[in-house]
């Protein structure tokens, strides 16, 4: 392709809503466009990338035995109706209306509308097990679109679904897509860590997040360097460290005037934050009900793993407001459970349940409880509702635990008959007895991954694509576009990598090569050859974008070099 002809267009200068490197790198270098926040037009560059994201993606899929289809982004609402999912789903889901007043959602995912398709096409056992899997555009009605693809309002996924007898069946194919997808982020030259994770609003009994990893990471994940336990903070159980605190005595009231924080209290009472309990009220607007959520106070609460033990759904549950607190007996900064008139459900972590006691709050402004002990002075539910981080035992070697961020890239899903059982998807057995389709769910964000390589291949100058996934292999430049030798030579080289199947630009552009080379350096191709002084030699300059190595090389031997080497990449 000749560069006079394509649409290259770079900026010099930072997008101002662009915060992360990758973000601000795939609108400078023309891969995309924002038409509105969290939407995104792909330009050429950016198109020709995503096409090889999947391609890979299809190749790995279809070697595991699954069969593509395309369903329609529009759903109807009847069938989010059957799933239970249309008023719980939550305020992303995009609901709209034709004209005739039928109601309909745009697509964030796709669990109704494949199992609709399993329980009218599948019958008999004989068809089973079965996956099929689409690549399509999924939306989100984000509340805050950020991070450019990462968080997006439309977005390009591979979603599949399985379909198996009974749980024997699900658990293998679902071991097949966890290798699948294993080989599909390694041929895409991530680094990546798949580690167990909670299934949110899809469902289901078990699951795991592919992370890429990498400091931006929306995800913290926690890992075992020891046994090779991963897990995302929202699943990451951890082995209790044994801390049990004060002996238990009586309890004491003491004085606090205006400390209500931990770091107050900290600081006042010369106590070790260990020591102390966070006493959180939430509103939990799914089940129209408060509950109270105990932890240690050098701890964070993980709302999701309350979310679970409450069944409700994060969209739908915020901490108590000021004046909710006091119309519900408590006061902030002094909170408790211990000393109101009301019975609430209480949930204690783990950490607080072992303790032989702990400060509170006393309900009552300016004093805390000393030597409050679980059992003894008020009952709960013991659970584990704390952020696992750096440091905590390993659940199942005990060993200090590490932790980075993540991006996901994908996830895999146990769905059992959550949605065929609701949804009447059965097939018919042996015996002639109708039995829910045991389903599997396994999702990759292709514009996510795309975003992902960035992130964890760039430069101070730009993009560094793998081979088999850049825009473009291979560039060729004349340092001066009107010297008939360097020009000549250039179109040879770019003619005969052509002939080989070679993706190759020739900049033909009537610009000067130093504009040429940072345009090339911020797009990320692979290869550049530069066809300069030793032109009438015929002898170039090959530049390599991942390892920035520069060598002098005759033409015959680089098109030689450059056919193996590219070949071997892809």
């Amino acid at each position: 392709m000749k560069a006079s002809k394509m649409l290259i267009p770079t900026l010099k200068e930072t997008p101002q809503d662009a915060k992360i490197a990758s973000h601000i790198l795939l609108i400078r270098s023309g891969m995309v466009k924002a038409e509105v926040a969290g939407v995104y037009n792909f330009l050429p560059f950016g198109l020709r990338v995503v096409n090889k994201i999947e391609k890979v993606v299809r190749e790995e899929m279809n070697k595991s035995g699954a069969i593509e289809i395309l369903c329609s982004a529009l759903q109807p609402k009847e069938l989010w109706v059957e799933s239970g999912r249309w008023e719980k789903y939550g305020p992303e889901l995009m609901r709209l209306k034709d004209r005739h007043d039928r109601e309909f959602c745009l697509g964030p995912t796709h669990e109704e509308v494949f199992t609709s398709i399993a329980r009218e096409l599948i019958k008999s056992s004989k068809n089973l097990p079965l996956n099929i899997y689409q690549i399509q555009t999924k939306y989100r009605d984000e509340f805050r679109p950020r991070f450019g693809l990462m968080r997006s309002r439309e977005f390009i996924m591979k979603d599949a679904y399985t379909f198996d007898k009974d749980e024997e069946g699900l658990n293998a194919s679902y071991d097949i897509m966890y290798d699948t997808y294993s080989k599909i982020f390694t041929r895409l030259n991530l680094h990546f860590q798949p580690v167990l994770a909670d299934t949110g609003n899809i469902g289901g009994n078990g699951s795991h997040q592919f992370m890429a990893l990498s400091d931006v990471g929306e995800s913290e994940i926690v890992y075992c360097d020891e046994c090779g336990y991963a897990a995302d903070v929202e699943k990451a159980t951890t082995k209790l460290d044994g801390y049990k605190g004060k002996k238990e005595d009586k309890i004491i009231k003491v004085h606090t005037p205006n400390h209500g924080t931990i770091e107050e209290l900290e600081e006042f009472l010369k106590m070790n934050p260990k020591d102390m309990t966070k006493t959180l009220i939430y509103h939990d607007f799914v089940n129209e009900k408060y509950v109270i959520a105990i932890i240690r106070a050098d701890r964070e609460l993980n709302l999701i793993k309350l979310v679970n033990e409450i069944g409700s759904n994060e969209n739908y549950l915020r901490l108590a407001t000021d004046d909710e607190l006091l119309n519900l007996g408590f006061v902030k900064g002094y909170s408790s459970p211990i000393g109101h008139d009301k019975e609430y459900e209480v949930y204690v972590d783990f950490e607080v349940a072992e303790m032989d006691s702990f400060l509170t709050g006393a309900n009552e402004k300016d004093y805390h409880l000393l030597n409050v002990k679980y059992k003894r002075d008020f009952d709960g539910k013991v659970c584990d509702l704390k952020n696992a981080c750096k440091g905590d035992l390993c659940p199942i070697c005990g060993k200090p635990l590490n932790q980075e961020r993540g991006i996901e890239v994908g996830q895999i899903f146990k769905l059992g008959t959550k949605y065929s059982a609701a949804m009447n998807c059965n097939y018919v057995d042996s015996d002639g007895k109708n039995k829910p389709m045991v389903m599997g769910c396994y999702g990759i964000g292709i514009t996510r991954v795309m975003q992902s390589i960035v992130e964890q291949y760039h430069d101070e100058f730009g993009i560094k694509w793998p081979v088999n996934v850049a825009p473009y292999e291979v560039v060729v430049v004349p340092v001066k576009i009107k010297d008939e030798t360097q020009y000549n030579l250039a179109n040879e080289i770019y003619e005969e990598l052509e002939k080989e199947g070679i993706e190759v630009i020739f900049d033909d552009r009537d610009a000067s090569c130093g504009f040429k080379f940072k345009d090339w350096e911020l797009i990320g191709i692979p290869y550049m050859i530069i066809s300069g002084k030793n032109a009438s030699e015929n002898i170039v300059e090959l530049k390599n974008r991942m390892t920035l190595e520069k060598i002098e090389i005759s033409k015959d031997e680089l098109i030689k070099k450059l056919v193996k080497d590219i070949k071997d990449a892809r």
